[in-house]
Formats: C-alpha cells, sequence, structure tokens
C-alpha cells in the first residue's frame, strides 16, 4: 500500500517536451509495482527511504538523494524497503525531443540511475505541477515549462551512476566545437568555450588534443580562417570587414593569423584566388571551344551547310 497523490494530464500528444503524470508518494513496507510498463518516460526521485529498481536483469539499491529512469514501453520492477519504506516524487513525460534530452543528460536504459542533492527544488517544481491541475492553456504552458525546468535541475546537478568518462568527454568536445561553430564571428576566446562547456580551459585542451589531435585555440583559429578564405574567394568585402566577420577587432591580428597558415597575407591569397578564378575560366572556354570544334569537324563529313561560328 502506499500513501500517494497523483495527477494525471490529458496532452495533446504533440510538442518537443510535456507533461503526462506527476505525484508523490509515501510507501509502506515493501510497496512495490510491476514489472510493468509505461506509454511515457517515468522518472522517479526518492525523497527519504530505501528501496530498490530492477531493470533489465539489474537491481539498484537506492536511498533519499537517487532517482531512477523508466524508458517507454519497457518493463520495470521497484519495491520499497521493508524497514525504511521510501517516500518519492515522479513525473511521467513525452515529446519528440524528450530522448533527446535525456541522452544529453547520460540517462538512458544501460545508465538509468542518478544521484541528485536538489530534492527541495524539485519537490517544489513537481508541487507547483500539481497545484495548476486544472484544464486551460495557461496551465499546460506552466506545467510544461516545469517539466523543462525540472530536467534542467537533473542536467546541472545530477551524476549518472556507472557513467563512462569517455563518453563524457566526447561529449564535452562537441559541445565545444558546437558552440566555436556557431560564435566564430563573435570575439571569443578559449576560456569563454570552457566556461560554455563548464570544465576548466586546462581540461578542454586535454580532451580537444586527445580527440582531435589540436588545442582548442588551434582549431578556433583554423575555423575563423577557413571562414575567412571563403569569404575572400566568393566577396569583395575589405580586409577590416572579413576580420571583424571572422572574430578579429584588429585586422593586423588577422593578417598575421591568416599569414601563419597560409604562407601569404589575406589580400594576397585573394589576389592568387582570382588568378587561379581567371585561369579556370579560361580553361573551361577553352575547353568549350575545343567541342565545339569537334562537334563542327563531325558536322563536315555529315552536312557542311549547319558549320556556324
Amino acid at each position: 500500500m502506499e500513501k500517494a497523490f497523483k495527477l494525471d494530464f490529458e496532452n495533446d500528444k504533440a510538442g518537443s517536451l510535456y507533461v503526462n503524470c506527476c505525484g508523490c508518494s509515501q510507501t509502506e513496507s515493501l510497496h512495490s509495482f510491476g514489472p510493468a510498463s509505461k506509454p511515457h518516460y517515468l522518472i522517479h526521485y526518492v525523497l527519504s527511504g530505501r528501496g530498490l529498481f530492477r531493470f533489465h536483469d539489474k537491481e539498484y539499491k537506492l536511498e533519499a538523494g537517487y532517482g531512477f529512469l523508466i524508458q517507454p514501453n519497457k518493463l520495470a520492477f521497484y519495491q520499497a524497503d521493508e524497514r525504511d519504506p521510501w517516500s518519492y516524487l515522479w513525473v511521467g513525460f513525452a515529446g519528440n525531443r524528450a530522448g533527446e534530452y535525456l541522452k544529453a543528460m547520460g540517462l538512458s536504459e544501460r545508465h538509468p540511475v542518478f544521484a541528485c542533492d536538489r530534492s527541495e527544488e524539485l519537490y517544489a517544481i513537481v508541487k507547483d505541477m500539481m497545484e495548476h491541475n486544472t484544464f486551460g492553456i495557461a496551465n499546460d504552458l506552466r506545467r510544461n515549462g516545469l517539466m523543462g525546468v525540472f530536467l534542467s535541475v537533473l542536467a546541472e546537478n545530477a551524476g549518472v551512476v556507472a557513467g563512462q568518462e569517455e563518453d563524457k568527454g566526447n561529449q564535452y568536445v562537441k559541445k565545444a566545437v558546437s558552440f566555436i561553430q556557431s560564435n566564430y564571428c563573435n570575439p571569443i576566446k578559449v576560456t569563454d568555450v570552457a566556461e560554455f562547456v563548464c570544465i576548466n580551459r586546462s581540461y578542454l585542451y586535454t580532451l580537444f588534443q586527445s580527440y582531435l589531435g589540436m588545442s582548442p585555440q588551434q582549431f578556433l583559429t583554423t575555423f575563423r580562417i577557413t571562414k575567412a578564405r571563403e569569404l575572400l574567394n566568393s566577396t569583395d568585402y575589405p580586409i577590416e570587414s572579413i576580420a571583424l566577420s571572422c572574430g578579429y577587432n584588429d585586422a593586423v591580428v588577422f593578417s598575421k593569423a591568416f599569414h601563419a597558415m597560409k604562407g601569404m597575407s589575406p589580400s594576397q591569397y585573394r589576389r592568387e584566388s582570382h588568378k587561379e578564378s581567371t585561369k579556370e575560366q579560361l580553361r573551361e572556354v577553352e575547353r568549350l571551344i575545343a567541342q565545339l570544334l569537334e562537334q563542327n569537324k563531325k558536322g563536315v563529313t555529315g552536312q557542311t551547310d549547319n558549320l556556324t561560328f
């Protein structure tokens, strides 16, 4: 038996993230659920007491400060401790980006258990959901917004049990690369990248060397110079404008970085690029003339009246 306060919400089953149900329970000794499944994601978070969670033939003994994820349509079993039965809160949710968010947090079928020390915040969020339980767009938006806040608290604080450091390192690098690709046009520094990823600069350097074989600064400079080359080839922008467009406030600093990487100044690169472009255009014209001459030769043997120049 358990003393539970549970709410189920009607949804249009559309959107990136929405709440299906939520609640709080104070269970009695050995109270259990399952093995059974739910059609949506379900997160339980232990507020007090102890219990066990069984999933895919693995058993996890949990206490206050821990939680677990149940995947949609997957059989799971959980049971309160005999001597110290747990109380917990839960949220059921779905959405076309729910799985993506959970994966980014490190939660999956392989790693369904997490630790989080912000129980008061999580309880307040679920309590707020339950207090706004009536039909209407205002309450729908509030609950679904709170669902995002709930996952945000876990993402900031949760430590996934048995998570792999290598996977986490790869995620840091991907996030850092994505940040650089989106912000190279701004005067960002490596410290800004490290702060965005929430790791120190030294660790970021180690990860980039390990995964990409270069430092974060080398990657940032290479990406900026690559974008600068594209602009030099495709536009007539002044060098100063190209420098600003690629995150350099000082055109001299930009020119030095460009020369160090390409062995020539931006202006010289543009001239050489235009020369090569002109040569290629001439070669294309020559190929076209040769093709026409070949066609006309064939016309001589067949129908000379069709020759036109």
